[in-house]
């Protein structure tokens, strides 16, 4: 790796995951020089396979989505037009072509180590100079108008490094969240997720690998289950709960396939599945801060706030940050004022908080009530449908302007 740098950047990226890479594709695309500094090396395994359609939106406004759609297949990538859910026998899907808001109905579900090298590769080819191994430790003002930041190589030698403005892109690493003290409370308790990937060996032809499949445990109306599949006959699998709905001394994996074991219907879908690579967990994964953005800095992703894997929505808000947080870097960068809570923290979280409770009342029961009705109507699933197709910050629908109040309403009346 190379240690010569840049005496100035316009920006430095922390992170070069899927909001990283697009942010910096977007960037780059409108004239300026950007660093983006990655911890690890690429690929490297991670969880959030399953994206939502409204992410091609967004890949498409950064130049990466053609060469996603070119690998796909060679990639191991699956077509994905919806969610199917499974819950004591009861099954249910919803088809992402027919959603109430406008934009793509389809998507992919990715193993994220080459989609993520995929998306990194894509924005290198468009100019951003991208290091891996580097590791953030410091962050300051060194003048009124640049930021400092120091990395630390794999040899343990530190760079400063000058810069207009920086985005966090770090995800789970939460790197300015960290040096800056900008963490709090998620609100959610804590949960663990137990997953790993699998050959799956489903051999039921009435199961659909263009849908994920979220089931609910048994007696456990909220514990859940992932499955997430692949187009090679590999999958993703996951089980996600409160942390006392897991034997303290079990191993991750003993966690896994004993929850699975539970559930009949997916022990039988998956009797022939072993994992083909270690099962992990991660504990506590839920995060927020006091604010998105600051004085030369903005949290992209989950790096400013991270919900629950329940809807697959933490690649949508990454990158639906990366491109709503672009165009205001571009304008600031110009001397233009910019209004960082109005222009960016409020219209982002207006979606974040359509999922939030899209995902408390799945926790509660409220959400499962809804979507297991046999009674659904057209019209209210196709409004739900768009949700979990990832718009969440379309205020046409009545279930994104007034999430809480229609949640209520529809949950008393399938009750």
């Amino acid at each position: 790796m190379s240690t010569t740098f840049l005496p100035l950047y316009d920006v430095i990226i922390i992170g070069a995951g899927p909001a990283g890479a697009c942010a910096g594709a977007l960037l780059s695309r409108a004239g300026k020089t950007v660093l983006c500094v990655e911890k690890s090396h690429f690929p490297r395994f991670s969880i959030g396979e399953s994206l939502l359609p409204h992410c091609m939106e967004f890949l498409a406004e950064a130049g990466l989505l053609e060469g996603l759609e070119q690998q796909a297949q060679s990639l191991g990538f699956q077509f994905k037009n919806g969610a199917a859910f499974l819950k004591n026998g009861m099954r249910t899907e919803f088809d992402f072509t027919r959603k109430f808001s406008q934009g793509p109905g389809t998507t992919y579900q990715v193993k994220r180590a080459p989609f993520d090298a995929l998306l990194a590769d894509g924005a290198a080819a468009q100019g951003v100079d991208i290091r891996y191994g580097l590791e953030v430790t410091d962050f300051v003002y060194p003048d009124a108008d640049l930021v400092q930041l120091t990395v630390r190589d794999e040899q343990g030698e530190q760079h400063q490094l000058s810069c207009k403005f920086v985005l966090d892109a770090s995800g789970f690493g939460r790197v300015l969240p960290r040096l800056l003290d900008l963490e709090t409370p998620s609100g959610f308790p804590v949960r663990q997720a137990c997953f790993c990937h699998i050959r799956d060996g489903i051999t039921d032809p009435a199961f659909d690998r263009n849908k994920i499949l979220i089931t609910v445990h048994p007696t456990l109306h909220d514990v859940w289950y992932w499955l997430i599949p692949f187009s090679d006959g590999t999958a993703s699998l996951g089980v996600v709960g409160a942390t006392n709905r897991f034997a303290a001394d079990d191993t991750a994996s003993a966690s896994l396939w004993q929850k699975v074991a539970d559930e009949a219907d997916l022990a039988l879908l998956l009797a022939n599945a072993e994992a083909i690579n270690d099962v992990r967990s991660l504990v506590g994964y839920s995060a927020n801060v006091g604010a998105l953005a600051g004085d030369r800095y903005a949290l992209l992703g989950n790096a400013g706030e991270f919900l629950d894997p329940v809807f697959s929505s933490g690649v949508t808000i990454a990158l639906r940050s990366a491109s709503t947080a672009v165009p205001l870097v571009l304008k600031q960068l110009e001397g233009g004022a910019v209004d960082w809570d109005k222009e960016y923290t409020q219209p982002l979280r207006q979606g974040i908080s359509t999922f939030r409770q899209f995902v408390e009342a799945w926790y509660d029961g409220r959400f499962q009530n809804i979507i297991f009705n046999d009674q659904r109507q057209e019209q209210v699933s196709q409004m739900i449908s768009a949700i979990l197709a990832g718009y969440a910050w379309d205020q046409k629908n009545p279930y994104v302007a007034e999430t809480k109040k229609r949640l209520q309403t529809l949950s008393e009346i399938c009750a």
